[in-house]
């Protein structure tokens, strides 16, 4: 009866702790072995982005100037993001009745502002697209330099480049070989 008795006192240490086993050790292995997984967190709230009122330019009704328009337009701290802002916002389609003096397609490439001066890089859209004439010329030039100068005042005069190259001109009329500054316009 040694063996009966040491089945019975081996099943009254082991069956305890295999019952202990099934109810502690057994969920926790379960536990471990699920990926653990973060709760669902709810989404930041959206900051809503800043926008500031630029004055951008069209050309005027009578054909023969510019007028402007305030628009909302990103707000940037570093003066080259805020141009590039304000100037992608000139380049782009106008809701008629505006109309741009940009030739359509033009870009921007690139802006550099240091010393009061900005260097404007367009696309050679503006000068494949360009329909020619002194005064479709200046007013070009003019929408250029004077989103600039207007929105900016830190900024004094632009240089326009084209593909990143001083030009002498774009249609063969105005001078682009120095910095240019803000020409008056109607409606501003």
């Amino acid at each position: 009866m040694t063996g009966r008795r040491l089945l019975l006192v081996g099943s009254a240490v082991v069956g305890p702790a295999l019952v202990w086993a099934l109810i502690v050790l057994v969920p926790q292995w379960f536990d471990l072995a699920r990926p653990m997984v973060d709760p669902p967190r709810a989404a930041p709230p959206s900051v809503p982005e800043r926008k500031i009122k630029a004055r951008l330019f069209y050309v005027a009704d009578d054909g023969h100037a510019l007028s402007s328009v305030e628009r909302d337009v990103t707000y940037a701290a570093d003066p080259a993001a805020q141009a590039r802002a304000i100037l992608e916002a000139q380049l782009a389609t106008p809701e008629a009745p505006l109309l741009s003096a940009m030739p359509p397609h033009t870009t921007l490439r690139a802006v550099f502002v240091a010393n009061g001066e900005a260097y404007v890089d367009l696309s050679a859209d503006v000068v494949t697209g360009h329909p020619g004439g002194s005064l479709n010329e200046r007013l070009t030039v003019q929408t250029v330099v004077n989103a600039v100068t207007t929105n900016l005042p830190a900024v004094t005069s632009v240089q326009i480049l084209i593909d990143g190259k001083e030009v002498d001109t774009l249609a063969g009329h105005v001078d682009l070989r120095q910095p240019l500054v803000k020409t008056p316009t109607a409606g501003q």
